[in-house]
């Protein structure tokens, strides 16, 4: 329940800022604290075992790659004035 409250809070306040300083919501949304509350969690339930947090942090490591090619192609697609969904669903593509 603890792990579904913070991820809550995060949404929330990133959504929140997002308001007054969207940019500010953008840096929330994808800075590591999302990772690194996921590497403390995943720490507690698997005991620390070095080889399956090493594997989550290679993980995200790839999953970089796919989330800036998301984030241009939604850069690009916004600044054309295309819809949300056309937006979301050439950016899913791309990644």
């Amino acid at each position: 329940m603890i792990k579904v409250v913070l991820s809550l809070i995060i949404i929330l306040a990133a959504t929140a800022i997002g308001k007054k300083l969207p940019s500010a919501a953008g840096l929330i949304g994808v800075m590591p604290l999302t990772g690194a509350l996921v590497l403390a969690w995943m720490y507690q339930e698997n005991r620390g075992d070095p080889e399956i947090m090493q594997n989550f942090a290679k993980g995200a490591l790839w999953g970089i790659l796919p989330s800036i090619l998301f984030f241009l192609v939604a850069v690009f697609s916004l600044k054309q004035n295309l819809s949300l969904p056309v937006v979301l669903g050439a950016s899913l593509t791309a990644s």
